[in-house]
């Protein structure tokens, strides 16, 4: 399958239908009149993602793209049928542009599923809708608004975690193929990957991230030399760049460091935001004696100048330091990857102070629920007492009514 990355499209939304001029007339109705229904509304034009495309392919040779108009409104009050919407499908990471203006009209990824790109025009009214008391026969009706009409400019720009970039020939279709299943083509000349390739790999087996590899980069891309810098928007959106230097049998007149210095130039030539992108930097091949011993006089050349790059050896084909750069990668992913902890995620959460804090120390807040329960105890026992206490008023009354009944008789006596 063809890949195809930017398109240029029209898309045009249909027109609303006119409104009917009309009149009732029938056996039984005395009082008929207006009776024009109203124009249907015009189909629009939606941008929708499908998970399943990876190209623009679908849009190459099918420029125009137009929906269905809204039909006229009809007598006995019917109004025309609306025309349904025409839905474009495109790959997720698609760039939506007006010719004309240059304006970005919609970014369609994970976040924006679907958009109106082109609004259907409004159906007209019909004559029953200007029928008063002073004018109760109308002969007009409203004609339906055109739809929106666009030229637009389709980008697609791969969304990946992570981008793999370097010289032909560097490692980097070998690398994807054995950190993820995709099966890009790998062969022994330069120029092997002519379209960006898709992967997902597994980090430690608790997380994962989406790794792009891009065709090689030349000295000179950035005036059109080798393949250009065409494929670099696919790296755009990417949080960190893997760059890959060769460390074995490069052409004549190329080491590590110049490579290095002339990959990082055509970043810089192509978007200042890219090239201030991190990077994590590997040799590769390393299983060759002469790469190896490349990789590390390098190594303590970047340490010597105090440059904040640490440089991996790496080997795709014995699997030798793939480990660690992985670890690196997932560092510069996620922020709450620990790189000094050999890149073991923290426990999700649960914040450091809590999980480092000593046993003595105990939050205000768990310190106020014993004394509250301190407070309820002793005062439970007074609620019981003030309880109890009417319970003893009547016998005291029973007393003073024996006294006075004592007195009473004595008196009676004398």
């Amino acid at each position: 399958m063809k890949f195809v990355d930017e398109v240029r499209i029209y898309v045009k939304a249909g027109d609303g239908g006119a409104g009917a001029i009309a009149w009732r007339r029938e056996k039984f109705i005395p009082k008929g009149g207006p009776a024009g229904g109203d124009g249907g509304d015009g189909g629009d034009v939606v941008l929708q993602v499908d998970p399943q495309l990876s190209t623009l392919l679908d849009y190459r040779f099918i420029r125009e793209h137009k929906a269905k108009s809204g039909s006229k409104g009809h007598g006995r009050d019917m109004n025309g049928i609306s025309g349904g919407p025409l839905v474009l499908r495109v790959p997720s990471g698609t760039l939506v542009r007006d010719q004309e203006t240059g304006e970005t009209l919609a970014d369609l990824g994970p976040d924006l599923q679907s958009v109106v790109i082109a609004k259907g025009g409004r159906g007209g009214l019909g004559n029953i809708n200007f029928a008063t008391s002073t004018n109760q026969a109308p002969r007009y009706a409203q004609e339906g608004t055109k739809g929106e009409a666009k030229n637009l400019q389709l980008e697609l720009k791969l969304l990946a975690d992570v981008g793999i970039i370097g010289y032909p020939n560097a490692g980097k279709s070998t690398l994807i193929s054995v950190i993820s299943r995709a099966r890009p083509k790998i062969a022994d000349y330069p120029f092997t990957t002519l379209t960006p390739n898709l992967g997902v790999a597994q980090w430690r087996g608790d997380r994962s991230f989406v790794v792009a590899d891009i065709p090689g980069l030349i000295e000179g891309a950035h005036e059109g030399h080798g393949l250009g810098h065409q494929f670099l928007r696919h790296v755009e959106r990417c949080h960190v760049l893997v760059h890959l230097v060769e460390g074995a049998n490069p052409a004549p007149g190329r080491d590590p460091v110049a490579d290095f210095a002339a990959i990082n130039r055509e970043l810089k030539l192509y978007s200042k935001k890219l090239a201030a992108k991190p990077q994590v930097v590997a040799i590769t091949k390393v299983d060759i004696p002469e790469a190896k011993a490349a990789g590390e006089q390098w190594a303590r050349l970047m340490a010597r100048r105090k440059v904040p790059v640490k440089v991996h050896l790496l080997s795709s084909a014995t699997r030798e330091g793939l480990e660690a750069l992985l670890d690196e990668v997932a560092a510069a992913i996620w922020t709450d990857v620990g790189p000094k902890a050999g890149g073991r995620p923290k426990k999700a959460g649960r914040p450091r102070a809590a999980v480092e804090a000593p046993e003595a120390f105990v939050p205000e807040a768990a310190e106020a629920k014993p004394a509250r329960a301190v407070q309820a105890a002793r005062a439970a026992p007074r609620k019981k007492a003030a309880v109890k206490a009417p319970r003893a008023a009547p016998k005291k009354t029973v007393a003073k009514g024996a006294a006075k009944k004592k007195a009473v008789a004595r008196r009676s006596r004398k």
